[in-house]
């Protein structure tokens, strides 16, 4: 698949012209897992600002999923039989990604950026291993997924999940563990080597030492243990006190501003806008991750405003930027989940987040600390193939389960004006322009996916207008039996080509 080189010049000033159906769609498939046929056409003819600050305003006020009644659980909470107890945590966790899954589907830009920031904020379940633990990472990430930077940093570091996967649990005053300070600057903060020395990290560690009491029963959530702090005074970024934990986070943000603003926004901007950030092909990206990084600094790090800015921007709905980021293997099926309308329940939820492992991305564990790498790593020739084959596997199922609910898509497609159409054109047409960013390439692909509809066993002369015979009547889109076949048969074809795979 070609790699689509950043070539995007237009600025952040606002992006005034009513949206149309293109843009909609765009705005919809970045800011959360896209969106139904009745919500693009609501947005059409909206103005940007006004719907990115809807979804905006909609993130900032959401709560997060509620605790389940196992979320403060210890060892001593579970069977003392090993395999009951084994049984009662893996039961407990696919409750808790059904949960998750459901709000990745319905929560738009809140849980897009959760997602985002769980692989940014990085951990892995199986290192922990502590359901309690994996709620109150995941809901720190939904709690300050659109917050403050600067809190988000604070609270996520003293989560047990991350105490554990980066061994601050094990960084005592007097033999102090460097790995969570060294990837709170090179991961978190700062980026790799952006103005920070070893002797920071070093004295960064003693700093945060002392979170280290693990309780009397595994699964704890881990405290302060005054006793494990290191007590001398340490130097970070050219400041010398008894520092702490507190300390380290103002030191950080107080003396290494505008590195931290570049470096989120730089992340940022190649999540939502375009996986190449550092284009000299004529792009100006470089700028406006400035820009941005100048907004993220001048509102003490609230992530909202820099958000707004870039969302409403030209820079965000210029031509150049739609359809140039490679889809997630969730991004894969939960797009198409919502595209479709297709009726779906829990069960459909957990074959998603099976399926999204088959090819590469497992819910709650990245691979290691610096996360998915996403886009083109997200393609390979098994992964191109796991994806054609298992998106075959949705598109059965759905049909199975409902055939109807095919035509209903295709009916929702068109619109109102050819819900009765003999014309199989406008019925594809509407469906690639669905199912694609920005079409198919080539007259030759349109012809294809014309072909994939008009099923084998339906003669062509079926769709001329004047075609009546043996009382059979003309197609319909709205009536002929063929047409859910048909469009299943469509969306087959459509789900392995390359433009399918783009958002």
């Amino acid at each position: 698949m070609e790699y689509f080189i950043n070539c995007n010049s237009s600025t952040l000033a606002p992006y005034t012209t009513p949206l149309d159906e293109l843009r909609a769609a765009h705005l919809y498939r970045r800011l959360g897992f896209s969106a139904s046929v009745q919500t693009i056409n609501a947005a059409v003819g909206q103005t940007a600002t006004a719907i990115v600050d809807n979804l905006v305003n909609q993130a900032l006020a959401m709560p997060p999923i509620p605790a389940p009644l196992w979320a403060d659980w210890t060892n001593a909470d579970y069977p003392a039989d090993d395999d009951l107890a084994r049984q009662v945590r893996r039961a407990q966790v696919e409750e808790f990604t059904i949960a998750y899954g459901n709000a990745l589907l319905d929560n738009n830009l809140r849980d897009r950026l959760s997602f985002f920031w769980s692989n940014h904020f990085v951990t892995e379940l199986d290192v922990y291993d502590c359901n309690s633990f994996l709620y109150y990472y995941i809901n720190c990430l939904q709690r300050n997924a659109i917050g403050n930077f600067r809190t988000f940093v604070s609270e996520i570091g003293l989560t047990s999940a991350m105490l554990y996967y980066l061994d601050g649990v094990r960084n005592r005053g007097n033999n102090p563990n460097e790995n969570y300070a060294r990837e709170l600057y090179e991961l978190f903060a700062l980026g790799e080597g952006n103005n920070y020395t070893e002797d920071d990290i070093i004295e960064t560690a003693k700093a945060i030492s002392g979170y280290t009491d693990r309780g009397e029963e595994g699964c704890t959530q881990v405290a302060f243990d005054a006793e494990d702090f290191n007590t001398d005074n340490k130097t970070i970024f050219g400041q010398t006190g008894n520092w702490g934990y507190d300390d380290v986070i103002d030191i950080l943000f107080t003396q290494r501003p505008n590195e931290i603003a570049g470096f989120i926004c730089k992340k940022l901007y190649e999540f939502f806008v375009h996986p190449d950030s550092t284009n000299d092909d004529g792009g100006i990206a470089p700028d406006i991750i400035d820009e941005l990084a100048q907004t993220f600094v001048a509102n003490n790090f609230e992530i909202a405003p820099v958000l707004s800015q870039l969302f409403r921007s030209q820079h965000f709905f210029d031509e150049t930027a739609i359809g140039v980021i490679i889809k997630s293997p969730f991004d894969l099926y939960m797009n198409l989940i919502k595209e479709t309308g297709f009726t779906y329940d829990d069960g459909t939820v957990i074959n998603v987040v099976d399926a999204s492992r088959l090819i590469g991305q497992t819910m709650f564990d990245p691979f290691d600390v610096a996360g998915w790498q996403r886009d083109r790593q997200w393609i390979n020739t098994n992964f191109i193939i796991g994806r054609w084959l298992t998106s075959e596997v949705f598109l059965e199922r759905f049909f199975q389960a409902n055939p109807e609910q095919f035509r209903t898509l295709a009916m929702d497609a068109v619109g109102a004006a050819d819900m009765n159409t003999s014309n199989p054109e406008i019925v594809v047409r509407a469906l690639v322009n669905k199912f694609t960013p920005k079409g198919l390439l080539t007259d030759q692909d349109f012809e294809n996916a014309m072909d994939a509809f008009k099923i084998d066993d339906v003669p062509e002369n079926y769709y001329s207008p004047d075609y009546i015979a043996g009382g059979l009547s003309l197609w319909s889109l709205s009536i002929s039996a063929e047409v859910p076949t048909q469009v299943y048969v469509l969306l087959r074809h459509l789900s392995r080509e390359p433009e399918f795979q783009l958002k």
